[in-house]
């Protein structure tokens, strides 16, 4: 065993497999993938494990059915959950996932009691609620991936817009991971002009609109969701923690009278260190900016109101 960091990913699929390439490639922690098909976490370890000579890392990727490999984890990230399929209620998708996400947490807690849990399984707010209960880790310690993709949404969008590099666009999406999420028009600055001074209201709320129902829109193209923009998001955060970058990022976080809401996990501004959430970044929020994350909190409430316990 090496001496360097260790990343679990629970869920060898596209996404997993995406951030498994990003952050191995980024050469400082070993990675485990783990996955209940058997072959598939084995087989893509084996092609990630290869490409290390070619792109020039030191690559130390393992795959597993199990999770005795595990042990030890820094950081596990849980992309394991079905996809909606068609004509499945959303209810039924909450339980069907909560059983899920709540073995993999018991499991991945039994050999890695210090770790740091990102969740990226759907629905996602309910399902850091399911691994935050089962775990019994503080809330520092569980939190999930959905503000970055939004966010990354969103800014794409305004780039092509206005012409304009994706790098120098800053945008924030808050709020629930779905059609109730909330982009911050008054954050979002071009080159440091802010959007409105560039862009007119109309195609504004378009490119809003867009971004909410960004994940439908590729299902919609390919069948299945999207893999690298989330792939790519889970690396951010994933180096934010293990590298201690005190980056401030949009992530799903339990807020405990943040914004004015109890008790329930929201996408907000976090920063992010080698504590996980190190803290929660409060915006002074329009009234009408306010309003829709009140209506985001009833929405995700709704979900979470599914789960059995």
């Amino acid at each position: 065993m090496s001496g360097r960091r260790k990343i679990t990913i629970v869920g060898a699929g596209a996404t997993g497999a995406t951030a498994a390439h990003l952050l191995a490639a980024r050469d400082y922690a070993d990675i485990v993938l783990t996955d209940i098909k058997e072959g598939l976490p084995q087989g893509k370890a084996l092609d990630l494990n290869q490409m290390g000579p070619v792109l020039g890392f030191e690559p130390n990727i393992t795959g597993s059915n199990s999770y005795e490999e595990t042990a030890g984890s820094d950081v596990v990230v849980i992309t394991a959950g079905l996809p909606r399929s068609p004509g499945m209620s959303r209810d039924d998708l909450v339980q069907t996932n909560e059983k899920i996400v709540g073995s993999v947490t018991k499991q991945i807690v039994a050999q890695s009691p210090d770790c740091i849990i990102v969740i990226l399984s759907n629905p996602l707010d309910a399902m850091c609620h399911v691994s935050k209960s089962v775990s019994g880790f503080p809330k520092e310690r569980v939190f999930g991936q959905a503000g970055i993709l939004d966010t990354a949404r969103f800014r794409t969008f305004i780039a092509w817009e206005t012409g304009a590099s994706v790098r120098d666009v800053q945008a924030l999406v808050l709020g629930g991971h779905g059609d109730q999420m909330v982009p911050v028009v008054s954050a979002a600055t071009v080159g440091g002009v802010p959007l409105r001074k560039l862009v007119s209201e109309e195609r504004i709320q378009s490119m809003v609109e867009r971004t909410a129902k960004g994940g439908g829109e590729i299902v919609q193209l390919l069948g299945t969701s999207a893999w690298y923009a989330p792939g790519a998001a889970i690396a951010e955060m994933v180096d934010a923690i293990l590298l201690d970058q005190k980056r401030v990022l949009p992530c799903t976080a339990l807020l405990e009278g943040e914004y004015g809401i109890d008790g329930l996990y929201m996408g907000v501004p976090v920063k992010l260190g080698t504590g996980g959430i190190e803290e929660i970044v409060e915006l002074d929020l329009s009234d009408d900016e306010r309003e829709a994350l009140d209506r985001s909190a009833d929405a995700v409430r709704d979900v979470v109101g599914v789960l059995s316990n």
